[in-house]
């Protein structure tokens, strides 16, 4: 059975692939914010396929003209690809901008020089593999590096490498051989070439689509789950989360802490500063609390200005020692746009839950303890004495 592919069908299937990609791309952009990233995308997927219909289109062009036009357009193409899965994943800073465009101008330039110099199409083919290479270098070692990766990230990463590691192989195979091995020359080389191009597109387009769902996703539960404003947990996860820990920790009869506070006179911080300074107010003191606290603890905005914080594992003389921690630490923080510096009022309450053991009923105990704290001066924490289980 013979392994040998038409040239010609293989490239139309590949000006296919991208085509269609560009078309649900472009229906997903239109949909949606109109997002530098995705335009990116489409304008390398539009290159590409330019270069793949310059060859399958190219009776009258010299060959030399073809060979150079496509390569550089094949060139841009993967550079801007690689790119747009870079910017995919929040990972392209202004180093790896300068690095991509020194990158593409130098594989264009080594190219042409090969070209117009000895133009020997093994090296050309050496050339032409190691740069590809070099783009897609970067984005795989970021997918698999990048910290806790998905299980999607690994697979896509993976897949980065098995065509980086073919590519070279290319490379290395062209120059160690005298046997002419050009895309044009039937032999099981060109097939094995096209495979690895259609397999570049296939990898290129659905990991692409995949990896920019997944971040859809990840946006979406972003949002379901933490406030808007101030970035940690909203109320009603905070509440799932809660009555799960409660329910571990009266299975192995452990402590656990729960704290409300509230910022002291926010209410005239609105009105004498403007809502814009009180949100303000509120993410700097979110996110200062979030910092003191363990990866362990459940950090809520429960409404407004007030916050819970739901901590595990943890005791009535570590729950006093971590709350004046944030009361003291609180008092330092200084919201730049105000005269005075931010104070909190904090309720404690500590139990060893049971299976009857309710969020509702620890949280009306500390909201008791919160206003005891008001009613004693604010800028001070008060603790709800209970006996050691609650129903």
């Amino acid at each position: 059975m013979s392994m040998l592919l038409d040239m010609k069908t293989v490239m139309v299937l590949i000006v296919f692939g991208h085509v269609f990609s560009v078309i649900l791309i472009s229906a997903y952009w239109r949909t949606h914010m109109k997002d530098h990233m995705l335009s990116m995308f489409l304008i390398a997927k539009g290159t590409q396929v330019l270069a793949w219909l310059v060859i399958v289109m190219r009776n009258g062009i010299p060959d030399l003209l073809t060979i150079s036009l496509t390569n550089s357009l094949l060139f841009i193409g993967f550079s801007l690809e690689t790119t747009a899965m870079l910017k995919l994943q929040h990972r392209f800073s202004h180093s790896i901008r300068m690095l991509y465009l020194m990158l593409t101008i130098l594989i264009i330039a080594a190219f042409h020089i090969v070209l117009f110099t000895s133009n020997h199409e093994n090296v050309r083919i050496a050339v032409a593999s190691i740069g590809i290479a070099l783009f897609m270098a970067v984005p795989a070692y970021i997918l698999i590096r990048s910290q806790n990766p998905s299980f999607i990230k690994r697979i896509i990463g993976l897949l980065y490498v098995s065509i980086l590691a073919a590519l070279l192989g290319r490379a290395f195979f062209a120059l160690g051989t005298h046997e002419m091995i050009g895309m044009f020359t039937p032999s099981l080389y060109q097939t094995f070439t096209f495979l690895s191009l259609f397999l570049i597109m296939f990898i290129g387009n659905i990991g692409f689509v995949l990896l920019l769902k997944e971040q859809a996703d990840q946006e979406l539960v972003r949002l379901a789950n933490y406030d808007d404003l101030t970035g940690v947990l909203n109320r009603r996860t905070f509440i799932s989360f809660s009555m799960r820990i409660i329910a571990e920790h009266a299975r192995r009869g452990e402590h656990l802490s729960l704290v409300l506070f509230d910022i002291d006179h926010f209410k005239k911080i609105n009105d004498t500063y403007g809502h814009v300074i009180g949100d303000r107010a509120l993410q700097q003191l979110s996110a200062h609390i979030g910092s003191l606290l363990r990866s362990k603890d459940c950090f809520s905005r429960y409404g407004g200005d007030e916050f819970a914080i739901l901590l595990p594992e943890t005791d009535e003389y570590e729950a006093d020692q971590l709350v004046e921690a944030l009361r003291q630490s609180t008092m330092q923080l200084l919201v730049p746009e105000m005269a005075s510096r931010l104070s909190i009022s904090l309720g404690v309450v500590t139990v060893i839950p049971t299976e009857q053991t309710k969020l509702e009923s620890l949280y009306k105990l500390c909201d008791k303890a919160l206003y005891t704290a008001k009613d004693n001066g604010r800028n001070g924490a008060a603790r709800m004495e209970t006996a050691a289980m609650i129903g």
